[in-house]
C-alpha cells in the first residue's frame, strides 16, 4: 500500500534520511521507531507529501506521490504531532471543512461527519468550540479529521503525545477500532503503545533503517529465554546450569526464600528443558516453575540503537 524506494533527504551537508526503503502492506499496522533526530518525522512528512525527498520515490496505492500527488494524497489521512486545529471553529464546522478538503460529496458531508464523530467519541462535542476542549478531545478531533473521506491509509506522528494515562488508553482503544482494515503507519516514543498496537516495527538510527521485523519474531529473538524457579542450593546449581549444553547465559533473578530464580538464555533449536530436567532430577532439586520469556521491545530498541 505504501512503498518507499531509496528515499534520501539532505539539508545542506546534513543527511536526515539515507537510502530508506520499505513497504507497508494493506491492513498492516507498522510502527516507526527511533531516537530523537533519527529521521522519523522527516520520513512521515515525505510520505504525506509535506516534504519532497532529495532522492528516491514514494508510491501510495500504486500512485507515485510526485507524478500523481492528488490521487496518492486522497488515500491518506494524516495526524501530525500537533493537530492542525482551528480553535475558533466548532467541532462540526471543522470536520465539515476537512470533508470539503477531502472532496467528500456535499450531500454526503452531514452524515459522514455524524458517523466519524460517533466512531471517535465526539458526538456530544460537535457543537463545542475546539478551543474549549481538553487535550484528549483535541487529539480525538485530530484523528477525526484524519478519518474524513474514509482514507485507506492512516499516518500518525506521536498521536498520544501529552495525554494522561487514562486519555492515552482511551485514544489507543479508539485507534485500534479505526485501524481495522486500514494501513496504519505511526511514530511513537511510547514503546508499550507500539507493542500493543503494531504488527511490525521499523527502527531508524541516524537516518537509516537498522531493523525491520515482525513484532513477534523480534520479541522471540535469536535465543530461547526461559525463567526457572528451582528449590536448591545456588552454589551448586549455578555452575551446573552454566555447564548445560545449549545454555549461553545464566542470569540470577531476585530470589524468594529457599527458591533460586534464574533466566536461561539458550540457543534456538536446542532443547534445554530435557537436560535441565535430567540435571535437577540427579541433584534431587525440585523445579517449581519453567516458562518462556519474550524480550521486551524496550530491550531490543536499546540494544539496537546503542552507540556502544
Amino acid at each position: 500500500m505504501i512503498t518507499l524506494t531509496s528515499i534520501t533527504k539532505r539539508y545542506g551537508n546534513t543527511v536526515a534520511l539515507s537510502d530508506v526503503s520499505f513497504t507497508a502492506r494493506q491492513g498492516e499496522v507498522l510502527g516507526l521507531l527511533g531516537q530523537n533526530g533519527a529521521g522519523k518525522t522527516t520520513a512521515l512528512n515525505i510520505i504525506t507529501g509535506c516534504l519532497a525527498p532529495s532522492a528516491g520515490s514514494v508510491t501510495i496505492g500504486g500512485h507515485d506521490l510526485i507524478q500523481e500527488p492528488r490521487q496518492a494524497r486522497r488515500l491518506v489521512g494524516y495526524l501530525p504531532e500537533v493537530p492542525p486545529l482551528y480553535d475558533e471553529m466548532t467541532v462540526r464546522a471543522y470536520l465539515r471543512f476537512a470533508c470539503e478538503l477531502k472532496l467528500v460529496l456535499p450531500a454526503d458531508i452531514p452524515a459522514h461527519v455524524e458517523e466519524i464523530a460517533a466512531r471517535t467519541g465526539l458526538k456530544q462535542m460537535l457543537g463545542r468550540r475546539i478551543g474549549n476542549l481538553s487535550k484528549g478531545y483535541r487529539q480525538r478531533v485530530g484523528l477525526a479529521q484524519a478519518l474524513c473521506g474514509d482514507p485507506e491509509v492512516l499516518i500518525l506522528d506521536e498521536p498520544t503525545s501529552g495525554l494522561d494515562p487514562r486519555q492515552t488508553a482511551e485514544f489507543r482503544e479508539t485507534l485500534r477500532e479505526q485501524a481495522n482494515g486500514r494501513t496504519v503507519l505511526f511514530s511513537s516514543h511510547i514503546l508499550s503503545e507500539v507493542q500493543a498496537l503494531c504488527d511490525r516495527v521499523i527502527i531508524l538510527h541516524h537516518g537509516q533503517i537498522v531493523l525491520d521485523s515482525n513484532l513477534k519474531q523480534l520479541q522471540s529473538g535469536s535465543a530461547l529465554r526461559l525463567r526457572a524457579d528451582i528449590q536448591g542450593d545456588a552454589k551448586v546449581l549455578l555452575p551446573a546450569l552454566r555447564s548445560l549444553a545449549g545454555v549461553r547465559r545464566v542470569t540470577r533473578l531476585p530470589d524468594e526464600s529457599g527458591v533460586l530464580s534464574v533466566l536461561l538464555e539458550c540457543t534456538q533449536g536446542e532443547c534445554p528443558q530435557r537436560t535441565l530436567f535430567t540435571l535437577l532430577s540427579g541433584l534431587n532439586m525440585p523445579l517449581l516453575r519453567l516458562q518462556p520469556v519474550e524480550s521486551s521491545l524496550e530491550e531490543v530498541f536499546l540494544k539496537i540503537t546503542s552507540e556502544g
